[in-house]
């Protein structure tokens, strides 16, 4: 423990003056809707743009540096995050409206964005309603649901580069394709421009609540998941294979490793019944795709996003 704490100081002795915190050992287990996972060597929560630009730009090189938004798809590992975690809030978190472009913050929630563009008066944003998680999320992996993508709607994003410069990037700059961006991963998205359409309250509203029922009936959204686990391997393919068909077809419906388990409701959920290490999802995703790819020749990409290291002595 020691050894851990006198560490945990010479990396915080290291670290530039910020406007933000930094915290140490910090837990993120709490922060990840799985519930599992280490801590972060040293968490830092920027105060705003300015700060995580000054950050980037004077941290030592050699110290790693890890962004993650509240959780919703992602497995963070026993071991822990070694380095620095960066997490958004506050200042990243706002939504402004202008005319029928919504700017938000990466670390507002994809939901509430939804939602503001309905009282707006804002079509066309409503599929935010059934993406967990953030903006930046949102951005990094262009999500989508419902029928819609990020690509659909975005205007520009803003980012921030390893050296602490800033930058403005349009959908053809991002690369975007099917959940999947070509930026690189050491660039923070720090918010973004999308544009709606003029539309109904009443029908935005109405189509919102339609998506949150529909992600209610066919997906475990009231229990310890991380989300879609694996990209539907056809992308936009015509023949519109989905994930959990292959998933279905390989016979892993419930399937258990440890305390983790192949959701009955919707195969392409992975669940901690309560008792699960990171060790055990990742295993049982791992044993999926092992027996996806056994059965029908096709290797499964992760969705969920896995950071951090595993516990001396454990094997993912």
């Amino acid at each position: 423990m020691m050894t851990r704490e006198r560490t945990i100081r010479r990396l915080l002795d290291r670290l530039p003056a910020v406007r933000g915190r930094y915290r140490e050992g910090t837990d993120l287990a709490r922060t990840t809707w799985f519930r599992v996972g280490g801590p972060a060597e040293v968490l830092f929560r920027p105060a705003d743009t300015e700060d995580l630009c000054a950050f980037l730009a004077n941290r030592p090189r050699d110290v790693p540096v890890t962004v993650i938004g509240v959780g919703s798809n992602l497995l963070v590992r026993d071991g822990g995050v070694p380095g620095v975690v960066i997490r958004l809030g506050g200042e990243f978190a706002t939504i402004d409206i202008d005319g029928t472009e919504v700017s938000a913050g990466a670390g507002a929630l994809d939901g509430n964005v939804a939602h503001a563009a309905a009282v707006a008066g804002i079509a066309g944003l409503e599929f935010l309603a059934g993406i967990p998680g953030t903006i930046g999320g949102a951005l990094r992996m262009n999500a989508g649901a419902y029928g819609r993508e990020m690509s659909d709607v975005l205007v520009e994003a803003e980012a921030v580069g390893p050296d602490g410069a800033r930058h403005v990037l349009t959908p053809t700059d991002m690369g975007m394709d099917y959940r999947h961006t070509g930026v690189p991963a050491d660039i923070i998205f720090t918010g973004a421009r999308l544009r709606g359409k003029p539309g109904v309250r009443t029908e935005i509203a109405h189509r919102i609540k339609e998506i949150q029922d529909a992600r209610a009936a066919t997906q475990p959204v009231r229990t310890r998941t991380g989300g879609s686990t694996f990209r539907n391997p056809g992308g936009r393919a015509a023949d519109g294979t989905k994930a959990w068909q292959l998933i279905d077809a390989a016979d892993c419906r419930g399937l258990l490793i440890g305390g983790a388990r192949v959701s009955p409701q919707h195969c392409n959920f992975l669940i901690n019944e309560g008792n699960a290490t990171a060790a055990d999802i990742e295993a049982l995703g791992e044993e999926v795709r092992r027996r996806v790819l056994e059965q029908t020749g096709v290797m499964l990409e992760w969705e969920i996003r896995i950071i951090g290291v595993p516990l001396r002595g454990h094997r993912t």
